[in-house]
Formats: structure tokens, sequence, C-alpha cells
């Protein structure tokens, strides 16, 4: 077994990695950059090394940093986690050539297997079933169009060098190729330095399953089962199940027969994931190998019992597999959620900040980068927490999932966590007719009357008896004292604001810790229990946590986020207001289609920027001709900061709709 190793990431993977050596009595070194400092992953660390300032490419990017903390702190291990350089080949031979151990398949397998083009040659080789595309890889668009016309429509182009979604395009008929060609090689360039993209069938709607692969240094392959991995947004999965649920058993057995071949074929070592698209008929073609562990990696261990981190590193030690594949037995199922710092309401934009307040259900695994307060930064991905159910069926570990959700309180941050239990109390879902793009359909919903049920639970928190810590809304009419009041008078009234509206709430009984408050003319009751600088309870069937931070109050409602404050706020996180488009976040500018003179119309985008692993289009408003842009392509933008002033006045140029200067590029945010 490894003696000591380094954890090359952050967060709930870093702290997952750790526990399970913690476990098995391997040492460990944590790194962090600037803005993880006393971050939670560090905790119980054999040594916690600074690599570097806050932006990944300066820190958690930083092969050489990383390499010479390994050497510096005897470690024979180097653990890459996911994401980051977890597929970076380079990095993988980096740390061989240095001495240490890879933990991970081998450089080759990850150079291979992150070329789309060479991947879809070497499983097709094996026998693997893949998609009618192209046969090499090209930045050429006269080339895709060729392929095009023998491959037929619709089809998706896809960045060679690419993952995770980023900069694919769907393309409809030969109208669309032109244009879709051309920015999904100008997205492959700017996001992975290779503009070659190739083509492939599309086929809408799918399920996105993918198997779980191990391989030894002896030659040994097995399979750990496949997980159902369709419920994604923007090619990004929010929730993972294993089993699939109500796949064929025939087309199961194909898939984890031909998932062991095409491993066998690739001399595969350590963690693997084959992913693959299944059309509605059954049949399933090849769609990528991810050369790591992944994300979602929990629910495998909840169905097998297996934990893959202790596999991969007794695997890395040079050990042979733990489990035969007669000896790998699947039980029951699980579900996993993704608990992101994201807005639903805003379009799912990442929502950095601090989160004041944490509790995390214990009815179900929990994966989080922090216990009960911390930090999403804007230099990273939003991903946070995982939350891991399991159950003898489907049904019960739905149930349990759906109720873990509920009783999860995040205060201080917007989270997507009210929007996973709309997603999974969906009647597709719950029946598990699940597909690609079943997501995009749903629409993130707080619920009727979740504006006013804040303002009760606000109203609440601020009437309850607090001695030192009542609310200072009340200060306005003096100390809360029911005396002063008339008999017919209501008990205690406050005036807050709740997403920049002005509401009154009167509380007009109280037997207990049961209050009725009225907001406008309607009556609600809440039931309000405090604990320390905590308040919980139930309004509206819905379950409510709360705390005071200076003149606001934080809510959490079934997950969604509320502030409710005693002044007047303005909307910090709107991108554009007016003619002034703004930066909702920090982040880098990576495309400027337009230049300052340029007529634009409203919709269309004049400055991407990028952050937290997204791409954010800002857009204009109305139609109007940019005044002044206040920025510049790759530098680094403040939230906040005016990256574009518009003029909505009639150009005296062109007509509208007839930009100044070439016809811009297209952008989506993909991820």
């Amino acid at each position: 077994m490894l003696k000591r190793i380094l954890i090359a990431n952050r967060g709930e993977i870093a702290r997952r990695i750790a526990r399970t050596c913690a476990r098995l009595g391997v040492e460990y070194v944590s790194v962090y950059s600037d803005a993880d400092a006393g971050a939670e992953h560090l905790t119980g660390a054999f040594e916690k090394v600074r690599i570097g300032a806050a932006p990944a490419v300066e820190s958690y990017l930083d092969i050489d940093a990383l390499i010479h903390a390994a050497l510096r702190h005897g470690c024979d291990a180097v653990h890459p986690g996911y994401g980051f350089l977890s597929e970076n080949p380079r990095f993988a031979e980096r740390v061989v050539e240095a001495g240490l151990t890879f933990i991970g398949p081998q450089p080759e397998t990850i150079r291979a297997m992150g070329d789309k083009a060479t991947a879809r040659k070497l499983m097709q080789a094996a026998g693997v079933p893949v998609l009618p595309g192209s046969r090499e890889a090209t930045e050429s668009v006269a080339e895709v169009a060729a392929d095009a016309r023998r491959i037929g429509y619709p089809l998706i182009l896809k960045p060679a060098a690419g993952g995770g979604g980023k900069g694919m395009r769907v393309v409809a008929d030969e109208s669309e190729l032109a244009d879709a060609a051309a920015e999904a090689i100008r997205l492959g360039r700017a996001a992975f330095g290779d503009g070659r993209i190739i083509a492939e069938r599309y086929i809408p709607s799918p399920r996105h399953i993918e198997v779980q692969v191990f391989g030894d240094t002896q030659g040994s392959v097995v399979h750990l089962y496949e997980r159902d991995c369709s419920l994604q947004r923007r090619h990004q999965k929010i929730v993972e199940e294993a089993p699939a649920f109500g796949l064929d058993a025939s087309v199961r057995e194909a898939m984890l027969e031909t998932t062991v071949r095409g491993a066998r074929a690739l001399h595969y070592v350590n963690a693997g994931t084959f992913e693959f698209i299944v059309a509605p008929g059954g049949d399933f073609f090849f769609l990528e190998v991810n050369t790591r562990l992944q994300v979602e990696h929990p629910v495998t261990e909840a169905i097998t019992g297996v934990d893959l981190v202790e596999w991969q590193l007794r695997v890395a030690a040079g050990e042979p597999l733990p489990l035969a594949q007669e000896e790998i037995v699947s039980s029951g199922h699980a579900i996993e959620c993704r608990v992101y710092a994201e807005d639903p309401a805003a379009g799912f934009r990442p929502a950095p900040g601090r989160a004041l307040y944490a509790r995390w259900p214990d009815s179900v695994r929990v994966e989080a980068a922090f216990d009960t307060a911390g930090v999403a930064s804007e230099h990273y991905d939003p991903l946070i927490a995982k939350l891991v159910a399991h159950g003898p069926d489907r049904a019960a570990a739905l149930n349990r999932m759906l109720e873990s959700l509920r009783s999860t309180t995040v205060l201080g941050l917007t989270t997507n966590v009210g929007f996973l239990a709309r997603l999974l109390g969906d009647p597709r879902v719950m029946a598990g007719r699940t597909h690609t793009h079943l997501v995009d359909g749903v629409v993130p919903d707080e619920g009727p009357d979740a504006a006013d049920l804040a303002v009760v639970c606000a109203a609440a928190m601020a009437g309850m008896p607090a001695g030192d810590t009542a609310s200072p809304w009340w200060g306005r009419v003096g100390p809360f004292d029911r005396t002063e009041l008339a008999p017919e008078a209501p008990l205690g009234q406050v005036t807050v604001y709740c997403r920049g509206n002005r509401r009154q709430a009167a509380i007009t009984a109280r037997t207990g810790s049961l209050l009725t408050v009225a907001v406008g003319d309607r009556a609600f009751d809440v039931r309000v229990v405090r604990q320390d600088a905590m308040w919980h309870g139930h309004v509206g069937g819905r379950r409510w946590s709360g705390m005071r931070t200076g003149a606001d109050v934080e809510l959490s409602i079934d997950g969604h986020r509320f502030t409710v404050t005693g002044e007047v706020r303005s909307d910090q996180g709107a991108a554009a207001s007016d003619n002034v488009l703004r930066a909702s976040l920090p982040g880098v500018v990576v495309s400027l289609p337009h230049t300052e003179g340029d007529w634009v119309e409203a919709g269309e985008t004049v400055v991407v920027i990028e952050a937290m692993k997204m791409e954010h289009r800002l857009a204009a408003p109305a139609p109007a001709r940019i005044e002044k842009l206040g920025c510049v392509l790759h530098e680094s933008v403040a939230a906040g900061q005016v990256l574009a002033m518009l003029l909505p006045e009639e150009p005296t140029g062109p007509p509208p709709g007839q930009p100044v200067g070439p016809e811009p590029e297209r952008s989506e945010h993909d991820r």
C-alpha cells in the first residue's frame, strides 16, 4: 500500500479521497490556493501546501508547483481527483518522470481517450458500436461539410479535445452548418487550445448511460455495473442513478460486455468510465471514455459496497483487483444529486458567495466541501456537495432523496436544492421516463406564495421574544411591547423588502410557537422554533430555516433562498441594467464579437465572460449602438464592472439589423 500521497485537488473530492486515506492509514498532503486558505479539505492533512494564487491556472493547474509539493513532502504518489489536471496526459507523464506514482490510467491511455477522433477509431476497432461520424478531426469547415453530407442530419459537432459538453453544437440542416462549425472551432481553440472538431449523427432525446470499469497491472478488467446520467442540463450532469432503471436486460448485458472488451483493448489500468448514448429503440453507441474517477462514483459504491478510491490506491500500488467479476454484486438502487451554488431563477447562473450556515441531511450520504459554513469561490466549479440516497428499490431511494433535499438548509448562498426537489418530483422522473433533454423543460418554480411565505417567516422571527437579539426592524416603532397596542390591534407589525418589493406583515395571533401572520389580505400560520441563533419551522406545508444577519434575514424555504431586509436594496445580481452591461460575477473576457460603434439587436451578444468553468453571454436588452466597451479580450473583470455602455438610438449608418463591420460569431452558454 502507498505510504503518503498528494491530493492534487480541492473541495468535496479532496475530502472524499482524504477520508479513504485516513481509514487505510495512508498519509496525505493537501494543497490550497489563496482562495482556499483555511478550507475544510485541508483538515487532517500530514502537510498543507500553498501552491499559488486564487486563479486555477496559477494554482491547481500549475504542474510544477504540484510535483514540487509532492517531492518536497515525501509523497510516493499523486491523486488528481477529477477536473483540473485529472485528464491531462502531460501531468500524468510529469508525475511518473518525477519518480512518483500517478493514481489513474497510463498517460498514453489518457492521451488517446482525450482525443475524440482517436477514441472513436480505437473503440471501433475493438468492436464497440460508434455513431456514424467523422473519420478524422479537422479545423476545415469544408471537410466538416463533406462529412456532414455522408453522415446526414441532424448532427452534432464536438471539439476533438473537449469534454463536459463544452463547445458542442447541434446542427439541424445544411443551412446551419457553416456558422455552427466556425463557432465550434473558435470555442475549441479558446477552451482547449485545439480547434479541431468532429461531426457525429445526432440522436434526439437519448438516455445517457455509462459503465464503471476497473483494470489492474496484471491485465484483469472488471465492470461495476452501469449508471444512468440522463438528467443533465447543457451537457452537465445534475442527477445520476444506478442501476439504469428499466433498461432491457439484454441491452445491459451487451453494454457491460462491450465495455470490458473496449477496456481490455486499451490495456486499461485503474478507474475509468465508458459513456454511451442509448437510442429510444435500445441501440447504444460509444460516446467517450472518462479516464478518471467520476463525480457520480458514490452511486456505484452504494450498490456494490466497494470503495472505489481504495481500489484506486491499491491498483496504483501494484496490487491486483480486490474482487473478481463474479464477486461484484449489485444490490438495491442509488441516486445522487449534485448541489451547485447557482441561481435557477437566473438561468442557472453560478452564484458564488459564502454559506453562512449549512445543515446537511443525516439520512443519506453527503459529500460536501464544507460541513456547517464555507465559501463557493468564483474561481472554481460551483459544485459544493453531493447527496447520495440508497434504498432497496428505486422508489425507496427516490423518496429518501426527496426527503433529504427538503431537510437540506443552506443560508447565505443561492443553490439549486429547491430545483432538484422539483425535478425529482416531476411525474416523468418518478416513472423513470428520463432522457437528456428532460431537464430543459422543467421550469424553476419556488411554488405559490413563496415571497409571501418568506415575509411571514421573517415577521415571525422578528416577533418572537429574543432578548438582546430582537429584530432591529421593531426599532422604528419602539421595542416589541404588547401593552402599547389597543386590544383589537395586531401583536406586532413590520415593513420589509423582499425581492425588491415593499411588504407589510402583521402578527395577529400567537399560541406558543404557532403564530398567525397576515400579509396583505391573507393570513398564514407559521411554526417557529429557535435553536441558538437559528430559527426553523413549517409554513404553508413547507420547511423553512432562517437566521439574522444585521438588518437582514436569510431564509431557506424548501431549498429556495430568500433575503428579507428592512431597507431598500438594488438588485446587484443583474447583468444588464437599462443601457449598461455589467459583469454579474468575476471572470475573464473570452469573446468580444463587436466593436464600439456597432449596432446590435435585442438579444445579440455583446460580451462573453468565463467564470466558474462556464461561459456567460451578456446581450443587448434592446436594439442599440455600442457606445463604449469597458473591457478588452482576456481581461479579468470584477463583479459589477461595467463591460459595455449602449445607446438605444436609431443608427445613422446601416439600418437596424445590419451590424457595422463583419458579421459577429455567436456564442452560447455551455458546460
